[in-house]
């Protein structure tokens, strides 16, 4: 998606939640628990998008910081010129409702509906 945002011209900036562990960003900038990052190419210097775990140096008032944030952090990344993006849903399963149902696992109950 980060390729997809740079190479029509445009500025890809990720939504990451701040108080995931590992998250290692200004905590003067975050606000409400999120930190919002431009991660272009001109806004950073030697950005890694792995597959665990993003890491960049960017600067913030003038000053370096390197940023580390867990892939698991990252709620969104999108275009800020035409807001088009993807949103990450959260990886928490939610536990199966004990009233539900049980799949006895015969034969499907579908019908042709004319």
């Amino acid at each position: 998606m980060h390729e997809w945002i740079s190479d029509n011209g445009q500025t890809a900036h990720i939504v990451v939640d701040a108080t995931v562990d590992g998250v290692e960003v200004p905590a003067e900038h975050v606000k409400e628990g999120k930190i919002i990052l431009n991660i272009s190419h001109g806004a950073t210097s030697n950005l890694a998008i792995g597959n665990e775990i993003v890491e960049f140096g960017a600067r913030f008032g003038g000053a370096p910081r390197q940023l580390t944030i867990p892939v698991s952090a990252v709620l969104g990344i999108y275009a800020r010129e035409t807001g088009q993006g993807m949103i990450f849903g959260s990886e928490d399963h939610p536990e199966p409702d004990p009233d539900a149902p049980k799949d006895d696992g015969g034969r499907p109950r579908l019908r042709v509906v004319k």
